[in-house]
């Protein structure tokens, strides 16, 4: 199974959900909801675990998010990086940027979830491109955000 790409490994967890006579919810639990993340504890196979474990607490679905890397998407961050940085364009967010085209295509994050007792419980699988290119796009936001408040703080007023 490639690291780069989980294509194969969500085949595998919506055969193995619908095996335990489970839904799939299509859904994302979004941060600014509380939640327990699964501990993995570095084993490929806890997602399995963690729909184990939803099955014996009774919930009827669990919830299933995934993340494939679009083209509008990274041509986005690579214009926004090249913004950040010009006139560098040598600059590492822009070169790590444009090394991510790659891994257009491919599927760089799952997200699990099910409910129990008001808590959300969720299980994140995901690559190490995927996680570089969050790690980007955090990167850039934060430029803006900058880059936003000084013009806001620049009321022409002296």
């Amino acid at each position: 199974m490639s690291k780069d790409n989980l294509l194969a490994l969500k085949d595998d967890m919506v055969a193995f959900i619908e095996g335990h006579g489970m839904r799939r919810l299509p859904g994302f639990v979004t941060e600014d909801i509380s939640s327990v993340l699964w501990d993995s504890k570095g084993s490929s196979e806890a997602w399995k675990d963690f729909v184990e474990m939803a099955k014996q607490v009774g919930s009827p679905f669990i919830t299933f998010s995934e993340v494939t890397l679009e083209r509008e998407e990274l041509d986005a961050l690579i214009e926004e990086a090249g913004e950040m940085n010009f006139p560098d364009e040598e600059a590492t967010e822009l070169v790590e940027a444009q090394w991510l085209r790659k891994y257009m295509g491919m599927l760089g994050y799952i997200q699990l979830g099910f409910v129990y007792q008001g808590i959300v419980f969720l299980h994140e699988t995901t690559t190490e491109w995927y996680e570089r290119y969050q790690s980007l796009l955090e990167d850039v936001e934060s430029f803006h955000d900058i880059v936003i408040d000084d013009a806001n703080d620049g009321d022409g007023a002296e």
